[in-house]
């Protein structure tokens, strides 16, 4: 009965989550994520959890990132990322480019200065600031991290991110105007955006949920799918040929109309993030902190503003407008959601379209590329 509680207690605190945040904008200000973060430390430190929840949290941290990977993608089209404007496209290999250069600049930078497995810690930081959050939790499975690192990591993600996003949202256009040419097209789309919307609301209507069940299907086809191949290989390998496979297998099938058009996908990945991201918090123990800290936050820092920087630079040599630099560059580093924000912030809706594909796209390869970099740093370690 009490094994039951406490599965039921993960599975239903991030619903709790969203109701807050759905009634109440202080909390939604804060982020979903970041509350189930906060529970999930709040819940695994104050000595409540039994000596046997180490099961359940495996389990559940085994199956949720990949169950989520497939939801995520669906509402991604691989056909239309050919259509992206070739300014679009410019950015978005440039704003890759500069965090593949500063990571891996910053991993010989801060080799050797008291973090362990900082070739880890480099896989994540590459899979979050091209992808998001899903990149980064699928890569704290795939090279094994540690608890504790990898919620340190995300709580200095989400902090200098904070002032990423301040930044861009409040001088950065001014600023990247002295440098960047002006934003000009014309024939761009505009997209219309109400940020007060709750993008979770209505997920249960009969007309939503009932095509999310063939979603949901085809989630556990693709899982299974993955779970067999992976069987075909060495052990120690079989959660990266699971999570590689889904990905691939997921954007594949984006690009079929009839997945592709389903609402509400992308939010039940989310959620089951949530249910990941309280369940990885209440393994890390926080008196283990403090042996983790040294550099850990200059090399985030470096990371995010350091890749900034040098996409400006890659930009005025591209001549990439300041628009599009600043929508790439927020779309990478915290991904779709805020690309809406920061296009009503800079006074461009134009931009949110060719964002919002940038922030797929990104979702798509971070995988592959923070799992490569990682391992190619690895090797040169």
């Amino acid at each position: 009965m009490a094994q039951i509680l406490l599965v039921l207690f993960y599975l239903l605190i991030p619903f709790v989550i969203l109701h807050l945040c759905h009634k109440f904008p202080f909390v939604n200000k804060l982020g979903a994520v970041f509350i189930a973060y906060l529970v999930g430390l709040i819940v695994g430190n104050i000595g409540i959890l039994p000596e046997w929840a180490g099961g359940i949290q495996d389990t559940l941290t085994t199956i949720t990132v990949p169950l989520a990977i497939p939801l995520l993608l669906f509402s991604s089209n691989l056909k239309q990322w050919k259509s992206m404007a070739g300014k679009a496209m410019v950015s978005l290999l440039i704003g890759i480019t500069s965090v593949v250069a500063i990571v891996i600049a910053g991993y010989f930078i801060f080799m050797g200065k008291g973090m362990a497995d900082l070739w880890k810690v480099s896989g994540m930081l590459i899979g979050v600031y091209t992808g998001g959050t899903p990149n980064l939790a699928s890569l704290k499975m795939m090279l094994n991290v540690d608890p504790d690192v990898y919620i340190l990591t995300h709580t200095y993600d989400m902090i200098i991110s904070t002032v990423f996003l301040a930044f861009l949202m409040t001088v950065g256009k001014k600023f990247f105007s002295l440098f960047l040419p002006a934003f000009k097209d014309d024939n761009m789309e505009e997209v219309e955006y109400t940020n007060g919307s709750d993008p979770f609301w209505g997920i249960f209507k009969r007309e939503i949920f009932y095509p999310l069940l063939k979603a949901y299907g085809l989630t556990i086809l693709i899982f299974a799918i993955a779970g067999g191949l992976s069987l075909l290989v060495p052990k120690n390998s079989q959660v990266v040929v699971v999570i590689l496979t889904i990905t691939t297998l997921s954007i594949v099938a984006s690009t079929f109309k009839k997945i592709n058009a389903i609402e509400k996908t992308f939010e039940s990945g989310m959620y089951l993030i949530l249910i990941f991201s309280v369940v990885v918090a209440s393994m890390a123990d926080i008196s283990r902190f403090a042996g983790l800290t040294p550099g850990l936050f200059g090399y985030i820092t470096l990371a995010v503003f350091g890749s900034l920087f040098l996409q400006v630079v890659l930009g005025k040599i591209f001549k990439v407008d300041a628009d599009t630099t600043i929508i790439t560059s927020t779309a990478l580093i915290c991904s779709p959601p805020f690309v809406p924000v920061v296009a009503a912030a800079i006074n461009n809706r134009k931009v949110i379209l060719s964002g919002i594909s940038i922030g797929i796209i990104g979702y798509a390869v971070g995988n592959y590329l923070g799992f490569a970099i990682a391992e190619l740093l690895k090797t040169i370690q």
